[in-house]
């Protein structure tokens, strides 16, 4: 893939499993942004109701989609010409990635994206047999079609793209998962406590802009429409229905 000098000679090139960092950072970007479309139709075809899907704060990305491609294409790349071994291999790593991120998305957000409990051969609800071996199939039209396809994406975007763009975009997405957590905690808490008529925690000036103006409750309502929380009874309680 042709990239810039200064790109060329910047630790954006070093290389993990032969895909440059500089590959993995777009294609965690485009994933991010596909998925998130996807996503968004997918819900709007079968609920009939068009909601946000994204998981930042800020701008258009659904991380789980360019974290499962990226892992993917960095981990399976070498084995694009095998498509068996392709296959078996998605099946595997697919499904420890979906497990583990199971746990890393409910920490943050406080619920479950799927449960397969009700599947035949599922682990603790977070994986199944059945899903396990869409992940093998998913790799192997990834590895060896949509990869080449967002290659050439790639390709033209690094004639118009500079290193100094290249660290905004990393600071920005930084700065996007520490803002998300930051105002899906301080959402949920004000849910929680309005949950059990808690009273309100005081805040400086600019807690409360940040909280009230910046991150309001209609503002993360419609940001994160199925955000939720477990109450003492084990009962999951949506924050739109408390806020």
């Amino acid at each position: 893939m042709k990239i810039s000098k200064d790109i060329k000679d910047s630790k954006f090139n070093i290389r993990i499993m032969g895909i440059s960092i500089h590959e993995i950072l777009w294609y965690f970007i485009l994933f991010s942004i596909v998925g998130l479309i996807l996503e968004t139709i997918y819900c709007y075809q079968t609920t009939g109701i068009l909601e946000s899907r994204k998981g930042l704060i800020f701008g258009p990305f659904c991380p789980i989609y360019g974290v499962g491609a990226t892992f993917l294409i960095v981990l399976l790349n070498k084995y694009k010409d095998k498509p068996i071994i392709l296959f078996l291999y998605g099946v595997l790593l697919g499904s420890i990635l979906e497990f583990f991120l199971s746990f890393a998305l409910e920490s943050i957000y406080g619920t479950r994206f799927w449960d397969y409990s009700y599947l035949d051969m599922n682990l603790n609800g977070r994986i199944s047999l059945v899903y396990s071996l869409f992940w093998g199939i998913l790799s192997i039209f990834l590895i060896r079609w949509l990869k080449p396809l967002v290659d050439k994406i790639i390709n033209k975007l690094t004639n118009r793209i500079t290193l100094s763009i290249e660290i905004i975009v990393v600071a920005f997405l930084i700065f996007d998962l520490f803002a998300t957590i930051y105002s899906i905690s301080m959402y949920k808490t004000k849910a929680i406590d309005k949950y059990y008529n808690l009273p309100p925690k005081t805040h400086g000036k600019f807690e409360s802009f940040v909280n009230d103006k910046l991150f309001s409750d209609n503002y993360m309502k419609k940001s994160f429409p199925n955000l939720r929380f477990i109450d003492i009874n084990g009962n999951e309680i949506y924050i739109r229905d408390i806020l």
